[in-house]
């Protein structure tokens, strides 16, 4: 099968959206700048450097409470500071929770009942029992092609990991039980992982 997106695709669903899989999800805390806290996931969200560690996310779409964006954009544009979380597997319903769209005056961490901590170099809350945190500083918003596209990229400040996450020295994905974006409604955990060493030559 080939398709031109402009065309459509003509199948029930998009299958573009499962096409880049898995993904990562960055369950992204902010707060306004009355710090009005918001928790929300994202799965167009990755590491994009190692020196200096940095991570971007994108936002793809706006809420009738917001000018052109979703309230996690909004935030970062107000304070300049975001923390990614990443998913375990054990809070997949808590994460699901909240990505419903609510209105901006409502704390996703009240409304999931996900207890919280403050960060340690930004002035924002993350999520207590992720197996890993990313404070950040926001480097740059970039406007893409669409209407509501942004992708909003920042400089990690500060590593949270969870003790229980680090064997033999390495942060374990498999022990965190990453969560993974598939598309569609669909899920994935990452439970084993390989080897593979890169060429020398």
């Amino acid at each position: 099968m080939f398709y031109r997106p402009e065309n459509g695709h003509g199948l029930p669903h998009n299958p573009f959206n499962a096409i880049v899989a898995p993904r990562p999800i960055g369950w992204v805390s902010t707060q306004n700048a009355q710090g009005q806290s918001n928790l929300a996931p994202y799965s167009f969200f990755n590491a994009v450097a190692y020196v200096p560690p940095q991570v971007m996310f994108a936002s793809t779409s706006a809420k009738p409470d917001q000018t052109d964006t979703k309230d996690s954009v909004a935030n970062v544009r107000e304070t300049g500071v975001f923390c990614i979380n990443m998913v375990s597997s054990k809070m997949q319903n808590e994460m699901n929770a909240t990505s419903a769209a609510v209105a901006r005056d409502v704390d996703e961490f009240d409304l999931a009942d996900i207890a919280r901590e403050k960060c340690q170099v930004i002035d924002c809350f993350r999520v207590a029992q992720a197996p890993a945190a990313l404070e950040c500083k926001l480097t740059q918003i970039v406007k893409i092609q669409g209407d509501n596209n942004f992708v909003v990229f920042g400089q990690v400040v500060g590593v949270h990991l969870k003790d229980d996450c680090i064997v033999d020295g390495k942060f374990d994905v498999t022990r965190a039980e990453m969560l993974a974006r598939l598309g569609y409604q669909d899920y994935t955990t990452v439970t084993s992982a390989f080897t593979l060493a890169r060429p020398t030559t």
